[in-house]
């Protein structure tokens, strides 16, 4: 495919970029001339945040010939040199370091496929990225387009981090087909956002499931009526109670609620459910997007996907470049089942599983039983060698005894092994999913 995505965004000439600092907008065409990018090929490391200037920056990077990695300006110095060793970016754009332009590292091969390397981790500076090309790119937004209603008179947020692969593929469908998108550095508990959300007259939210249970928490629905439209979710499993809630309040507002389902291995989205189908199948992420195609594997019950928006493979370091393999089938390694009207549902991942006595305990299951036995909280499980299931919790109190009890009956396994605790906050990676390498850290102390 010899079209580039930036062929598409510069093709929608109603396009306009949104600065609420200074109140300006911007066209693609007057971004032209504003940011000089080297000629030739290359990597550039470009950390960019969602301010205008680094949409400025990646929109000069898009049209380019160079391939790019989007990493979170967040990282602590020594994670960042850590990458930068990996990797010898010709190029680097980073504000925090007043780093910007050639680094006069040695150029080496680098497949002519790889437009693009995104982080699977978010948060961390991990040198494992995934490698995606502009057909990647190009089919998966596409994709999203062929479901999602998104108009030229919508005005879009930018709430999610652009190095994320659903802030990104926000990002790429609303600046082919949309018409205003608000390039935000500030989130949903800022007051702030909201006035944004009120003077541009906001029309949708994307968020993964820690950003609905705000929502929620808080009653934030009324603040993006009556601009809004449609609402958009993935990034994780949303407690199916919480699903329905939303349904219920879509068909009330006549506002519809997309649950998606997506890997970064995918460029963004595998499945979607139809809005419709939400209040009696809540639980589902529904049936693949166009051109995409699910199987489950007999034997391990594992989620495969195939479409021309699979990766290339991964890379830890630049050597991994020089090749884009792309494989026939991706592995999700998620477990799900599908049902008589061709809907899937995801029951858990292969590796979120404690052994506890002789019984094989699904983690992302417990969570999704204890949101319900006890709504209001946010809750994380996990496991400690065989030994324990920690119950974690964010919210009001609960009594400790209530939830070892309960998970000891609903689980059939003995008290001693379940440990609760509450927490002031789960602690979340940049992408709004929780951290799970962050809580075996902690109870590892």
């Amino acid at each position: 495919m010899s079209t580039k995505i930036y062929d598409l965004i510069g093709a929608n000439t109603g396009l306009r970029f949104l600065d609420p600092l200074s109140g300006n907008s911007f066209s693609v065409a007057d971004f032209e001339a504003s940011y000089k990018v080297p000629g030739g090929k290359g990597l550039g490391f470009l950390y960019l945040d969602n301010s205008i200037g680094s949409v400025e920056v990646l929109l000069h990077f898009l049209r380019s010939d160079w391939s790019l990695c989007l990493l979170n300006p967040k990282l602590d110095e020594a994670e960042k040199q850590a990458l930068e060793q990996a990797y010898c970016p010709g190029y680097i754009h980073d504000p925090a370091r007043a780093l910007k332009g050639l680094t006069g590292a040695a150029p080496y091969p680098i497949a002519p496929e790889i437009k693009l390397l995104l982080s699977t981790s978010g948060s961390t500076g991990s040198p494992k990225m995934v490698k995606l090309s502009e057909r990647n790119i190009i089919s998966n937004a596409l994709s999203i387009l062929d479901y999602l209603p998104v108009k030229d008179t919508d005005t879009v947020p930018l709430n999610l981090p652009l190095f994320y692969s659903y802030g990104f593929s926000i990002f790429t469908t609303n600046a082919i087909a949309g018409g205003r998108i608000l390039c935000t550095c500030r989130d949903l508990i800022q007051k702030e956002f909201w006035e944004d959300w009120q003077q541009y007259q906001c029309s949708s939210l994307a968020g993964v499931p820690y950003v609905y249970e705000m929502v929620q928490r808080f009653g934030l629905l009324p603040k993006m009526l009556p601009s809004l439209r449609y609402l958009t979710q993935a990034g994780g499993k949303l407690n199916p109670a919480l699903a329905s809630q939303f349904a219920a309040q879509g068909k009330e507002h006549g506002i519809p609620f997309y649950i998606m389902y997506g890997q970064t291995e995918a460029t963004a989205r595998m499945s979607w459910l139809e809005p419709s189908a939400l209040e009696h199948k809540a639980g589902a992420i529904g049936k693949p997007i166009k051109d995409g195609h699910f199987s489950i594997d007999p034997e391990s019950s594992e989620l495969l996907y195939s479409g021309p928006n699979v990766f290339g493979g991964y890379a830890e370091n630049a050597g991994d470049l020089v090749r884009y393999e792309q494989p026939d089938v991706l592995h999700t390694g998620d477990i799900a089942v599908q049902d008589e009207e061709g809907d899937f549902y995801i029951q858990g991942r292969i590796k979120r599983f404690v052994k506890l006595f002789g019984l094989r305990i699904n983690l992302d299951e417990t969570e999704s039983l204890l949101r319900g036995q006890f709504p209001g909280n946010s809750w994380l499980c996990a496991g400690d060698k065989d030994q324990f299931l920690y119950a974690l919790y964010e919210g009001k109190t609960v009594a400790e005894a209530d939830v070892r009890l309960w998970i000891s009956s609903r689980l059939k396994v003995h008290p001693q092994a379940v440990k609760v605790q509450q927490l002031e906050a789960i602690p979340l990676n940049s992408n709004g999913k929780a951290d799970y390498i962050k809580v075996m850290s902690f109870l590892a102390q």
